[in-house]
């Protein structure tokens, strides 16, 4: 199987995006069966395809195995250690895709670094990427995307990573992991397998929960407390964040004045730090990385149109991210803001606390307008001063109307929720 990977090193999942010359992976779905368009995918110039199904085989072209899954998952660790390389693994509950970003950015300073593309993170996501990996790559660093316990401790045996980073504890994905603390036993899965193979943590000794467990490893501590081997301080918040970083390992400091918004995302420019100084990469290298990136994901988004600015961060949120979100913005020294919000999915039983937490935080005054959009948040809408809608697309039709003139406008939501939406004609 994997000479002929080599051959064909193109993996295509779906039968609509099929390249040349790749090899169609027929996988099972909730609602389709990917064996099903073994025919097209040979039409639209597949030249391999591996299923699952014998009454698909159609010629030698396909590859019969008795789980596709399984052994997409098995050729990508297989792949991962022929390859030789050093592999960061980033778990946690807020701010893994900006801290891959960052640290992309970082290691690329000295070694030509893969990381994972947009959100394949998953049980699927993660084998894809590390099939996308090459020879010239020397790092790969990977996101593991769970939302229930067992996740993460599956995706470390296939992605194998030598270093850990888990960037906080919140409130993501409640109704999968049964609370709080079933999110911090999920994601300490990274760090027990870190335990049993030698591996390294970089630490967040400013939140609790992954602090106490920093134990039994090799770490570099990073953090605001100036105890931290990577430590540092917000210099400003506004437009943009800058941070102060005390790298205590290779004795200096200097400050990074960033793209990004918001105060969380210190910790994902002290985790990158921190994985430069791991690399014995030079700081001045490490700063001017951070401020090269421009997020342009729909995290931390900035968009200027017309007159008018907009932080998009709607790609996914928890009530960790945007409570400290909505804050930052309201302190924001503008005098025409509009916040525009969308619902949090996946919080079970917390959802209805969650939401109505968020609404007693908001100072409403300090806001032209408080805009909401979902079924979660409307159910507050006789109680609270913000305009409610149903979903976004009610949402949409009502800023459309409005005139926002030199306006500061800050829209979050849970992906589901597509606030980016809004922005579009």
């Amino acid at each position: 199987m994997y000479e002929k990977f080599i051959h064909n090193p193109v993996i295509c999942h779906d039968s609509r995006k099929i390249t040349p010359g790749c090899i169609y992976w027929a996988i099972k779905g909730q609602r389709l069966d990917g064996n099903s368009f073994t025919k097209q995918a040979f039409e639209n110039g597949a030249a391999l395809a591996v299923i699952d199904d014998p009454k698909y085989f159609l010629d030698d072209r396909c590859i019969l195995v008795e789980d596709s899954l399984k052994a997409l998952q098995d050729l990508a660790r297989f792949h991962r250690r022929s390859l030789g390389l050093k592999v960061i693994a980033i778990a946690g509950s807020n701010g893994k895709t900006t801290t891959k970003e960052l640290m992309k950015r970082v290691l690329n300073e000295k070694m030509n670094t893969f990381a994972t593309p947009g959100n394949y993170n998953n049980h699927i996501g993660l084998p894809l990427s590390i099939l996308q990996v090459t020879k010239e790559n020397k790092a790969a660093i990977l996101e593991l995307g769970a939302n229930h316990a067992g996740e993460n401790a599956f995706l470390c045996e296939i992605a194998e990573p030598d270093i850990g980073i888990i960037t906080n504890i919140g409130k993501d994905h409640l109704e999968g992991f049964g609370g709080i603390d079933g999110v911090e036993k999920a994601n300490m899965e990274l760090f027990d397998y870190l335990k049993k193979n030698h591996g390294t943590a970089l630490i967040n000794t400013d939140d609790e929960r992954i602090a106490r467990n920093a134990t039994g490893m090799k770490t570099i501590s990073y953090g605001m407390d100036t105890r931290a081997e990577i430590s540092g301080g917000i210099i400003s918040l506004f437009p943009t964040l800058s941070v102060n970083v005390n790298d205590h390992i290779q004795e200096t400091s200097y400050q990074v004045n960033s793209q990004l918004f918001g105060s969380v995302n210190s910790y994902n420019i002290l985790a990158a730090a921190a994985l430069g100084s791991l690399f014995e990469i030079d700081p001045w290298q490490v700063k001017n990385a951070i401020e090269g990136y421009a997020a342009d994901n729909n995290r931390s988004q900035i968009i200027r149109k017309e007159t008018n600015t907009y932080i998009l961060d709607a790609y996914n949120a928890n009530p960790s991210s945007m409570g400290p979100a909505v804050k930052d913005f309201a302190d924001y020294p503008a005098p025409n803001k509009v916040l525009v919000l969308g619902d949090m999915f996946e919080l079970g039983e917390a959802a209805e606390k969650e939401h109505q937490s968020i609404l007693k935080s908001i100072d409403y005054g300090k806001f032209t307008a408080v805009a909401l959009a979902g079924g979660n948040f409307y159910a507050f809408k006789d109680q609270y001063r913000a305009l409610f809608f149903i979903d976004t697309l009610s949402l949409k039709q009502w800023f459309n109307k409005q005139n926002f003139n030199s306006a500061i406008i800050y829209l979050k939501g849970s992906r589901g929720m597509a606030m980016e939406d809004i922005l579009n004609p």
